[in-house]
């Protein structure tokens, strides 16, 4: 048993089943023992997974064409600024470094009360902790998590209500019997700080995801868990040891930052965002390189943003106070 496993089974003991938010929320996050706060390196040939972020220098000059693309739609602004949401190991500090670069983590970070400029989150909304619920006969139900004397356990709760239901009743269209969804709660209530802080700019979040008319191919839910490279189904195993993920709704998220004040520019797959950023000499100059054998590794990158994970992650761009 791993020692956050030990602390979630005694406030399961004192308290009773608690939610997945609360569960997914300690897994990642506990200051100690969680995933992305132990001090471990979860990326590359050595951790649990990679990211496009990873793929540098390709992914990183071609993401930073798009943002200088963006702010020459802005005019420039002086106190133009890149704030990155979940910058993990830092990869892309460099990329940006020709603007005014922040960098903030979901477990801490301050971010700047006022700024102009473009938000940028690859990965983030999809590790943020969600609500689960299983639709039974005419309702939902919240699935909360228990412990058997053995392991962790869903247990059906109470039917949802509130805001999760209206949630569910707006994104989950037609649910069957036994129909699993997660509620992205904390994506909304990250989607309304930073509106209240961006005067003027973009918000480009990189994600996988799916809209509700493509829900429907999720009746198990999103939930996955990784470990050593690969995707497991079961999410309530070695808690702190394992990464947790759920697909983001990207209905829900533009629908919701509309409400914020956003207006959204385009969503689409992160390989059409690629060769739209690529787009007058950007992508040749992403492959020049001194020797060939650079040349080589940065054709590969390019393959496989392209038609490895830019087919598998959508992008969606939002504006704030810039006239489309």
């Amino acid at each position: 048993m791993t020692p956050l496993a030990a602390l979630i089974r005694e406030e399961i003991s004192r308290t009773g089943p608690i939610s997945f938010e609360r569960f997914m929320d300690l897994a990642l996050y506990h200051p100690r023992y969680g995933y992305y706060t132990r001090g471990r390196d979860p990326f590359g040939r050595q951790g649990d997974y990679f990211t496009a972020s990873q793929l540098q220098p390709v992914f990183g000059l071609l993401m930073a064409a798009q943002v200088r693309a963006l702010s020459e739609e802005m005019g420039r602004p002086a106190d133009f600024r890149v704030l990155e949401l979940g910058p993990g190991r830092g990869e892309m500090a460099a990329a940006f470094a020709e603007w005014n670069y922040v960098g903030v983590d979901i477990a801490g970070g301050a971010l700047p009360d006022r700024f102009r400029g473009v938000i940028f989150a690859h990965e983030f909304f999809d590790a943020l902790p969600v609500s689960v619920a299983v639709r039974r006969a005419d309702a939902f139900r919240e699935l909360r998590v228990g412990w058997n004397g053995e392991r962790f356990v869903w247990l059906e709760g109470e039917a949802v209500s509130g805001e999760a239901a209206a949630y569910l009743r707006r994104y989950t269209e037609n649910p069957e019997e036994g129909r699993v969804a997660e509620v992205h709660l904390r994506a909304w209530r990250w989607l309304e700080e930073l509106a209240a802080r961006l005067e003027r700019g973009f918000l480009l979040a990189i994600d996988y995801g799916y809209t509700t008319r493509e829900a429907v191919r999720f009746p198990a839910g999103t939930l996955m868990s990784y470990r050593r490279h690969a995707a497991l189904e079961e999410v309530l195993e070695e808690p702190g040891e394992r990464d947790i993920t759920a697909h983001v709704c990207f209905t829900a998220l533009e629908e919701h930052a509309a409400g914020c004040g956003f207006s959204m520019v385009r969503c689409e797959s992160l390989t059409q965002t690629l060769l739209r950023a690529g787009e007058s000499g950007a992508l040749a100059a992403a492959l020049e390189a001194d020797t060939e054998a650079e040349r080589r590794r940065r054709r590969l990158q390019l393959k496989t943003l392209l038609a490895g994970l830019g087919e598998s992650f959508r992008a969606l761009l939002l504006a704030k106070g810039v006239p489309q």
